[in-house]
């Protein structure tokens, strides 16, 4: 697939399964994410894989993090959370690492790391498989940032849900660019 091909035709795939990306693969997918603007070099992103066990010890954090947000929380919520991050093979957490910097701003950091997460799914989809960017409650949870153990300075860009596409890709609505992109004067 042409690289123009590959950025119009991308789709977020919702259901995943088996395989998904191996190490090499993951070397490829790593250094298109690597290539992200990155004002001042300051390569303002860092990833944490997480397959195999991990995923249920994921969840075991998200179901924790849940019952410390609201105490009423039903047992049926938390499996809910402990299943969630057994819906794809791999999950790749993005995070962006915010330092403090007289020229780069906080949000040129986190778009940065956004453009990385970003990268990442393009190169997961050249490869023949498939992923969904998540965010949701976890992703901003003080208690799931402490489990995954990050630092004070970092934050969840996303969780890159990745695999193989379980079924066909939705189809892609066709978007008029006059909607978007208009000439100035």
């Amino acid at each position: 697939m042409d690289a123009l091909t590959l950025l119009k035709s991308r789709n977020s795939a919702a259901k995943l399964c088996a395989p998904a990306p191996g190490d090499t693969e993951l070397q490829d997918i790593f250094a298109a994410a690597s290539r992200a603007p990155d004002h001042g070099r300051l390569r303002p992103w860092r990833f944490l894989l997480i397959r195999g066990e991990a995923l249920s010890a994921l969840g075991d954090v998200f179901a924790n993090a849940a019952t410390q947000r609201d105490p009423a929380v039903t047992e049926a919520d938390c499996q809910r959370f402990r299943l969630q991050p057994l819906r794809a093979p791999l999950i790749i957490v993005v995070i962006a690492r915010i330092e403090n910097h007289p020229k780069i701003p906080v949000i040129e950091q986190q778009l940065s790391a956004a453009c990385a997460a970003h990268g990442a799914l393009l190169a997961t989809e050249a490869l023949g498989y498939a992923g969904i960017w998540r965010t949701g409650v976890n992703a901003f949870d003080p208690i799931v940032h402490k489990g995954l153990g990050l630092e004070s300075s970092e934050e969840i860009s996303g969780f890159l849900y990745i695999g193989s596409r379980d079924g066909h890709a939705k189809p892609l609505p066709v978007l008029d660019m006059s909607d978007f992109v208009k000439e100035w004067r």
